[in-house]
């Protein structure tokens, strides 16, 4: 296994390789079965990603211009981890109270993290009754709110967002909020702007979460629970290596397994075909 990270932690990063290359060795593992890659130069990087025949897959871990290098760049296979423009989508059945606390658990826990959410979706006659409220107590932890212009005419303190603001994983006390008519809009908005990574309906009709479970593109859908829960420790995976939003070979939270691979052995005494 090959690790490597950027200059501004290259220090932390060579301890840190070090004591994990020795922990592996002294646990039974082929010395050097762990190594750390000192160069943090962009050529580097680039020489790296193209040694076909030498590395199996690259995994990278980091930002959205990060991986969007690294899939233009490599001819080595890539599992793209990471982006997370998550929505929470509130249902016009939704309980208000769960509505709140799960709206902000996913937003102001650990904005910064790629499984919070970054778009509030509302139904038209939910955000009647309700918006103000949620908008206030996010307000109240200190989220700055961006949304569409109905949202502005419901509740108060709210800037009005622009395109971008539907695509942007902001990683802050950041979140874009849009009124929509019903499912059918939430659905569509998600699988649109994105990035298939988590997405939550929040809801009291079965009939509605069965729809957003089979019709949203993510590798994880959530009913009734925060999208702060895509991680491979909360699923049990152990360490987690990175968060998949491809389809294949692996998909969401990737633990060890993940990095394993096949080998069929077959004993015969004869047997031709």
């Amino acid at each position: 296994m090959l690790l490597r990270g950027g200059s501004e932690a290259i220090n932390s990063n060579i301890a840190v390789a070090d004591t994990v290359s020795k922990a592996a060795y002294e646990a039974g593992l082929p010395e050097g079965s762990i190594q750390f890659i000192r160069d943090t130069s962009r050529e580097g990087a680039i020489e790296l990603m193209r040694l076909s025949g030498y590395i199996d897959v690259l995994i990278p871990r980091g930002g959205q211009a990060l991986i969007k290098s690294v899939v233009k760049n490599a001819t080595v296979p890539v599992i793209e981890t990471g982006i997370g423009n998550c929505h929470t989508y509130l249902d016009d059945s939704a309980a208000p109270d769960m509505a709140r606390e799960i709206a902000l658990n996913a937003k102001v826990t650990r904005p910064s993290v790629c499984n919070a959410m970054e778009t509030l979706l509302v139904h038209e006659e939910f955000a009647k009754a309700h918006l103000k409220e949620i908008a206030d107590a996010l307000k109240e932890h200190g989220v700055a709110l961006r949304g569409c212009k109905r949202s502005l005419e419901l509740a108060h303190g709210i800037e009005e967002a622009s395109e971008e603001d539907w695509t942007c994983e902001y990683y802050d006390l950041i979140l874009a909020v849009k009124v929509v008519n019903n499912l059918d809009e939430a659905i569509d908005h998600i699988n649109k702007y994105g990035t298939k990574h988590s997405e939550c309906i929040v809801t009291k009709d079965y009939e509605a979460a069965e729809r957003f479970l089979n019709e949203v593109d993510a590798a994880v859908v959530y009913v009734n629970a925060s999208t702060r829960f895509t991680d491979g420790e909360e699923f049990g995976f152990g360490a987690e290596i990175g968060i998949s939003t491809q389809k294949l070979h692996a998909r969401g939270p990737m633990g060890l397994f993940e990095l394993t691979s096949v080998k069929y052995v077959v004993r015969g005494n004869g047997q031709i075909r």
